[in-house]
């Protein structure tokens, strides 16, 4: 045959075949529209087992409308019903579904060591970042991706349970997928308490006893803080606060402070946070155990104080009532005079202050004389606010009785409000010059503050005085420390004791303690480190007072304390 006939023969095979392609490709189009008529038809899908396409079929552009992958089965008709329901996301089958709510690992978490007290770090690389809760252990670690501490501990000790402490989901390793299941919500609620406008309403009126995990009953706001070494001094002054109705609302409440603007770098709102995650633990009627760690909040103190007040270190618990409350309406936003905040509103009163300059004692007395008539010796009286005021005691006595045993003096509170009456005059000595002054009340605030000076420092140590003073525990009425002018404008001067900070033993080396009086009972409870026990009220007048926060009354309230 010749070559012409050769390639001729050839050109008309190819063209056979190219035809029977084509007619191939639009025979399984016909079958395909015909199969999607007929399901549409039914109103149901039916799969199809997928036949061999010519190249020229599969080179064909793709459809307009998106392709969702269907999960292939070896025959059509052996498709289960679930796997029918499972439905297509974003262009693809969600498999993990079924892994994220039917977990085999939920059984393996130890609720009984979870612990969210402490700072949210890894306990291998100390890095705040992606910080990861082991529910079988309770240890932090550090990412979730392949190589991570936690990756490694999972497959190291097979804990598989982890919570993102940021984000608070739940991710199965090494597996890594999320796990969803409404039995792990009491484990975010103790990691991120959260109360409604209607809890917070109800929390001093009802006296209900919540049960921790380990079975042991506790009253909301009456727990226990750690005393991880020498920090009791903080821990008495965060109880007391915590016991203060309006203060502790707004604080419970991360809505209140949440969106308030700090300049950049500002680490002062942190103590805010710290602050308002310990409230909200404080009294949260869930939690795992009875007690609370104040880590994180003291953390916060040490770095914002720039180590003034440490937790290795005992200190001075009006020191740190001072600063706190300072610090804590400065991070708010508060100014000096013009914007208040939330502490100003329950703490802040009024005075006048009359200071009147003494000449030098050695002076002759002509010349004493002459210079009282001066200008500079007259006296002046400037306005001034306050967030406490600050009780002075009378001198103890150094001699011992007749059984070799020390007087232990005693003062009623309202010989030392005296100095508060506006005639009571009081002197003052500096290193150049001695003053003469005198005070007067012209606001008082809703939540008083007595602070009752026990420590007098000199050159060589700080010492403290043992008088006891006696209180009584409601109805005291301040009306006669007001000037007359302003008694008129306060229609309720009454006040109720609500919280007693004690110090015990030397200066340097005591300990702190505390009576709260907790609202829905009525009844009084003292709490030192983790020791709740209840107290007759009767018996706090007899210990060394040294912080009182006192309630003014309301115009509906009556007295509801047993004393």
């Amino acid at each position: 045959m010749s070559s012409r006939s050769k390639r001729e023969s050839r050109g008309s095979t190819r063209g056979k075949r190219e035809s029977e392609s084509r007619g191939s490709s639009s025979r399984v189009k016909r079958e395909r529209e015909r199969e999607a008529e007929a399901a549409s038809s039914r109103g149901s899908p039916v799969r199809v087992k997928r036949e061999a396409e010519p190249a020229s079929a599969r080179e064909a552009p793709a459809p307009a409308f998106p392709v969702v992958r269907v999960k292939r089965e070896r025959e059509a008709d052996e498709d289960s019903e679930p796997e029918r329901e499972v439905r297509a996301k974003n262009g693809r089958v969600d498999f993990e579904d079924r892994r994220s709510r039917h977990c085999p690992y939920l059984d393996t978490i130890n609720r009984s060591v979870l612990d969210f007290d402490f700072e949210k770090l890894c306990s291998i690389s100390l890095s705040h970042i992606n910080a990861y809760a082991c529910l079988v252990c309770g240890k932090y670690f550090q990412g979730r991706g392949l190589k991570s501490h936690a990756y490694i501990h999972s497959v190291q000790f097979s804990h598989h349970v982890f919570l993102n402490l940021h984000t608070l989901k739940f991710y199965c390793l090494p597996d890594n997928y999320e796990i969803i299941d409404s039995s792990l919500e009491d484990i975010t609620y103790v990691l991120k308490p959260t109360f409604t406008k209607q809890q917070i309403a109800n929390l001093d009126k009802q006296a209900k006893l919540s049960r921790a995990y380990d079975g042991t009953t506790y009253l909301p706001g009456i727990v226990g803080l750690n005393n991880i070494k020498a920090n009791d001094y903080a821990n008495a002054v965060l109880q007391a606060l915590s016991n203060v109705p309006p203060l502790r609302n707004y604080f419970l409440e991360e809505e209140n402070y949440k969106n308030i603007k700090r300049p950049p770098g500002d680490i002062m709102f942190l103590l805010v946070q710290r602050f308002g995650e310990l409230m909200r633990k404080l009294w949260n009627p869930r939690n795992f155990k009875a007690h609370v760690s104040p880590h994180e909040m003291l953390q916060a103190v040490v770095l914002c104080s720039k180590k003034t007040f440490q937790i290795t270190k005992q200190g001075d618990g009006v020191d740190f009532l001072s600063w706190f409350l300072n610090a804590l309406h400065s991070a708010l936003g508060g100014t000096k005079k013009k914007k208040k905040t939330i502490v100003t509103d329950v703490f802040q009163g009024s005075m006048r202050i009359f200071t009147k300059k003494l000449p030098h004692p050695d002076l002759p007395a002509e010349e004493k004389e002459q210079l009282l008539h001066n200008d500079e010796y007259q006296e002046t009286m400037v306005e001034s606010t306050f967030m406490y005021l600050t009780l002075d005691l009378p001198t103890a006595p150094l001699y011992k009785d007749e059984k070799e045993q020390l007087i232990i003096p005693q003062v009623p509170l309202f010989n030392i409000l005296a100095k508060f009456n506006g005639i009571t005059e009081k002197e003052y000595k500096t290193y150049k010059e001695n003053f003469l002054k005198r005070f007067q009340l012209t606001k008082l605030p809703p939540y008083l503050i007595f602070c009752i000076k026990r420590f007098t420092k000199n050159n060589f140590f700080v010492e403290k005085n043992p008088t006891i003073v006696n209180f009584p525990i409601t109805n005291v009425d301040l009306r006669e420390y007001l000037s007359e002018e302003v008694q008129a404008v306060h229609k309720n001067t009454t006040y109720d004791l609500i919280a007693n900070i004690v110090h015990d033993g030397k200066p340097s080396e005591g300990s702190y303690r505390i009576h709260v009086l907790h609202h829905g009972t009525g009844k009084w409870y003292e709490l030192q480190d983790l020791q709740v026990t209840d107290i007759l009220p009767q018996m706090i007048t007899l210990s060394e007072a040294y912080i009182q926060i006192w309630k003014r009354r309301d115009n509906d309230e009556t007295n509801q304390q047993g004393a």
